[in-house]
């Protein structure tokens, strides 16, 4: 009898964790449009098995410092795609494009066309030749021009250029 039990109890620690409630992040008060999410602002939830789809926030750590793209209301699941990291280069605003290959660094001067946060793409014009390229926000008014597109597109700016060792 007792090999029994033992036998049902392992068995449901193997399919237990498939019927148990997962557990969520969700806004502890509602946070409007715009507004960037601090761990204060946010509680954890538990929710059915069948609630829980990819791209939705399980921890603090993904939503923390993050922009809401949406009003989020509390006590609601929040999706990857609901945040983002906060705006810091704005549409309008001059930023300084970053061409960097083994050992040369080639900066220039263009205009954001898109806004957005660290780590996202955004369109820039480059005012001379009026041609835009995608470029990586790598900081306040800072772009970094990656592809092999780019040396075009930087073609007839003033270019500063800088010799690594």
């Amino acid at each position: 009898m007792k090999t029994l039990l033992a036998v049902i109890a392992a068995s449901l620690l193997l399919v237990g964790p498939a019927f148990a409630d997962s557990r969520v992040v969700v806004p502890a008060r509602d946070i409007p449009r715009g507004e960037t999410i601090a761990d204060s602002d946010l509680v954890y939830a538990t929710v059915p098995p069948d609630r829980v789809r990819g791209g939705l926030a399980l921890s603090m750590n993904e939503l923390s410092g993050m922009q809401a793209r949406r009003y989020l209301r509390a006590g609601e699941l929040v999706r990857s795609e609901d945040v983002r990291h906060p705006v810091i280069v704005t549409k309008g605003s001059t930023v300084t494009m970053t061409f960097t290959v083994p050992g040369i660094t080639l900066t220039a001067v263009g205009k954001a066309m898109s806004e957005g946060g660290l780590g996202e793409s955004v369109t820039v014009l480059n005012p001379v030749s009026y041609r835009q390229i995608t470029a990586t926000v790598t900081g306040p008014g800072q772009v970094s021009a990656g592809s092999q597109s780019s040396t075009v597109a930087l073609s007839g700016t003033p270019l500063v250029a800088s010799v690594q060792n």
